[in-house]
């Protein structure tokens, strides 16, 4: 798009934003709101990842496949059945690029006329050491926010650069779905697509080289090994990567297995492994802003890098990679930039999803982290076939895990596998975050037959074997 919104400001601007994703946005919107005059700085489609290529499009894709399984699971209940099939995988791929269209026009392009503090500059953007260069020409800004995101990133795997690889972005891209594929990694965006993919017909391996969802409580990533086996997906763990080769039908991985080389062959790979932050062509070394191991910006509790009026925010600072982390870490470079470096970020009550089904959702710490800090820890494990809600829907498929401090009883972290965890978690958020008891919590009204209400009973099974308890039980 072209340049827009020109900032009363003779030409000089309160700060600058270089990156016109979630965060840039934020950032601009939040010094907007204060009353600077800004430089938004977009290059390549405004929006940034969410909208793009990560969050809407996977999500819209992995409920549809969650309505195809859902048909097929109406077995479940007895007089029912049902059957579903991918009939136009172009159909459903052209109307996820009708959402994603349509949510970049409404949730960013639309918005820039309603700040007339912004104004939009296109062109890639480099630091100097003095300011800021777009299109090779100098802007004048007092501060700086860089939010630039980032990008899939390649396992070292000898061969990856010479395959016909996807990524996340990619595979929401075809035009045909694969007869077979193989997916490269076990995190939440491998886990999330492999299993999409499946349901939508596809024969999926995801192989990893540790376990899946390694973020996740042993007990959570065992069950939805399971779960995702039940559903035809091959897993493997533990594995140690040799080559990948492009062959006649595909391609090709050769893994070891305890010292064994074994083939996988798959008509597509798709690798997940992770993601790297954009900082190259930047100018951040002549900068003289400093950058960590794994390419992301160093940045300290209030957002500011190395180099003094210039800060960060988002997936270039390679921490905390959620869209809504972006929105809030850039939200606070903004402030501090423009008020005085007064605030400080937070992660301490973050929740995280995995789209997968049953959906994975956790905050605070685990257990192990939690030890690691030198918690004495306690834990209570509650199944859903002791969950009122999953009996009734006939789907007992996961667990709720809470880890308390032993000594005070302070809720330190839980995650929740469950087909509405996603939705659940933010009770465990808010009860982290004001300092919560678990008996407090297990003390609290809960709405019957809700996912959540397991979440008391998690709190109650501390102290009590919650399968006698009634209905309802307080």
């Amino acid at each position: 798009m072209s340049d827009c919104c020109a900032p009363k400001a003779n030409g000089r601007y309160d700060l600058a934003v270089i990156g016109a994703g979630s965060a840039g946005f934020s950032a601009a919107i939040t010094a907007a709101e204060l009353g600077a005059q800004v430089a938004l700085v977009g290059h390549g489609t405004i929006g940034g990842t969410c909208v793009n290529v990560g969050c809407v499009p996977s999500k819209t894709m992995i409920r549809a496949a969650e309505a195809l399984h859902g048909a097929r699971a109406a077995h479940r209940f007895p007089g029912l059945a049902g059957e579903a099939n991918v009939v136009d995988w172009a159909g459903l791929i052209a109307a996820k690029d009708d959402l994603v269209a349509f949510l970049r026009q409404k949730k960013y392009v639309d918005l820039l006329p309603e700040y007339n503090g912004i104004a939009y500059l296109e062109g890639p953007a480099r630091l100097n050491g003095q300011g800021v260069f777009v299109n090779g020409a100098a802007i004048s800004a007092g501060k700086i926010i860089i939010a630039t995101g980032s990008s899939p990133a390649l396992p070292d795997i000898p061969g990856i650069a010479d395959v016909p690889y996807l990524t996340s972005t990619t595979a929401l891209e075809l035009k045909t779905l694969p007869r077979s594929l193989l997916v490269i990694g076990g995190g939440y965006i491998g886990c999330e697509l492999a299993q999409m993919f499946a349901r939508a017909g596809t024969e999926v391996m995801l192989v990893t080289r540790r376990r899946l969802l390694p973020e996740a409580e042993p007990e959570v990533s065992a069950a939805l090994i399971g779960y995702l086996r039940d559903e035809g997906i091959t897993t493997a763990m533990g594995l140690a990567y040799r080559r990948i080769v492009q062959t006649d039908y595909g391609v090709e991985l050769t893994v070891a297995v305890d010292g064994e080389e074994q083939l996988i062959g798959a008509e597509q790979v798709l690798v997940t492994t992770g993601r790297s932050p954009n900082t190259s062509d930047l100018g951040l070394a002549e900068a003289g802003v400093t950058l960590a191991g794994n390419g992301g910006i160093v940045v300290d509790d209030r957002m500011r890098t190395s180099k003094p009026g210039v800060y960060a925010a988002g997936d270039v600072t390679g921490r905390d990679q959620f869209v809504y982390m972006a929105a809030y870490g850039a939200k606070l470079a903004a402030q501090n930039a423009l008020n005085g470096d007064g605030l400080v970020y937070d992660n301490a009550a973050m929740p995280w999803v995995t789209f997968t089904d049953p959906q994975v959702a956790g905050v605070g710490l685990t257990e192990q982290a939690a030890k690691a800090a030198g918690f004495t820890t306690k834990t209570s494990i509650v199944s859903l076939d002791q969950v009122p809600r999953a009996l009734a829907a006939r789907d007992t498929r996961g667990l709720i895990k809470l880890v308390a401090d032993a000594g005070t009883d302070r809720l330190l972290g839980g995650q929740i596998l469950a087909p509405e965890g996603a939705d659940s978690i933010q009770t465990v958020v808010l009860a982290i975050k004001h300092g919560m008891t678990t008996r407090e919590l297990g003390e609290t009204i809960f709405p019957y037959l809700t996912t959540v209400e397991g979440l008391k009973l998690a709190a109650q099974g501390f102290g009590k074997d919650v399968a006698k308890l009634s209905c309802c039980a307080g």
